[in-house]
């Protein structure tokens, strides 16, 4: 079927349901209860009109989709699930499962022939990092991996699971490391005159524990399970990327710009959106149309996402309102 077909087709469909809208909002809100105010009816037609096209969109969506491309975007610290964001606009960042259940519902759409993946990532967790990656790889379709900004550590163990990653010659890129932090309060309880104290079975039970001193054989078991990460990421970039492991060994954890990286062989093109899409369209031999994916939540987690965007955009307005403009000017020139 053509894409002029699959259009009139997607249209009727939506047409019709909106008819069908129309004509069930003015029975059921204005025709059958008389007694109800003619405004109210009207309010009440308007809202089912509006969902009915909401729902004929997606029956066309389904059974004509404009799409043949699934986006998914990994962006902000890579963690199980998600975290705080600061811009009003997107007041959480998805979880590595909900990324996962992306993936898996992008692989498992008949219209989805290829996955592009976003990546604006300075990393985190390593088992969500790697879940993400897995999913990539066990896409059934090409794999396209791009990054604008950053693509450093968890993410760029996320890109090894792609077919190719792309960036731009600012990019950041790499950061093939692990590392554990800790932190140790045992001098501010002695200021405080708290003293710590805990029953443990096992000897390495407390190993990290910010309460106590950390002994030579803690530091080295806590090294050691550092360094298997580290053995298993470099192992895991080697082969997605097909490189040597001493050479991604020698990277040492540094961070290279987009150019550097493409001529280390980090990154296997440079170019923009445009470029990656151009890309697609030889890969899949038809021009991409491209679909974001995004999680699919529950209308307890939108509202709580809905709230949240709300406090931050009003706690923004106030914080704006009370700061002089000359405060403002000050700020931006250091």
């Amino acid at each position: 079927m053509s894409d002029r077909t699959q259009g009139f087709a997607r249209t009727l469909i939506i047409v019709l349901v909106a008819v069908l809208s129309v004509v069930a909002g003015y029975v059921l809100f204005v025709w059958f209860p008389g007694d109800l105010a003619e405004l109210l009816g009207v309010v009440l037609v308007l809202a089912t009109v509006g969902a009915g096209l909401q729902f004929g969109s997606r029956i066309a969506g389904s059974l004509y989709p404009t799409y043949n491309v699934a986006e998914v975007a990994v962006e902000g610290p890579i963690t199980r699930d998600g975290g705080s964001s600061p811009l009003p606009s997107t007041p959480t960042t998805p979880g590595a499962d909900d990324i996962v259940e992306q993936m898996e519902r992008a692989d498992e759409d008949d219209a989805v022939d290829a996955l592009l993946v976003k990546l604006n990532t300075p990393g985190g967790a390593v088992v969500p990092s790697d879940d993400i990656r897995l999913a990539t790889e066990e896409f059934d379709g090409p794999t396209v991996a791009y990054t604008t900004d950053t693509c450093a550590s968890g993410g760029y163990w996320i890109a090894s699971g792609c077919d190719e990653l792309w960036a731009r010659e600012g990019s950041v890129v790499g950061s093939i490391g692990v590392r554990s932090p800790r932190f140790t309060a045992t001098e501010l309880l002695e200021k405080l005159g708290v003293e710590y104290k805990q029953f443990v079975a096992g000897e390495y039970k407390e190993a990290g524990s910010p309460f106590t001193e950390l002994e030579a054989d803690e530091r080295e078991y806590l090294q050691g399970i550092t360094d298997e990460f580290y053995e298993t990421f470099v192992e895991t970039v080697a082969e997605g990327r097909d490189l040597d492991e001493e050479f991604v060994r020698d990277t040492e954890a540094r961070v290279y710009l987009g150019a550097e990286a493409h001529d280390l062989g980090l990154v296997d093109d440079l170019g923009t959106r445009d470029d990656v899409e151009d890309r697609l369209e030889t890969l899949l031999g038809t021009e991409p149309r491209v679909s974001t994916f995004e999680p699919q939540r529950g209308l307890g987690a939108r509202l709580r996402g809905g709230a949240s965007g709300v406090a931050y955009a009003l706690g923004q307005g106030l914080a704006d309102a009370v700061t002089p403009d000359d405060e403002v000017e000050v700020r931006a020139e250091r």
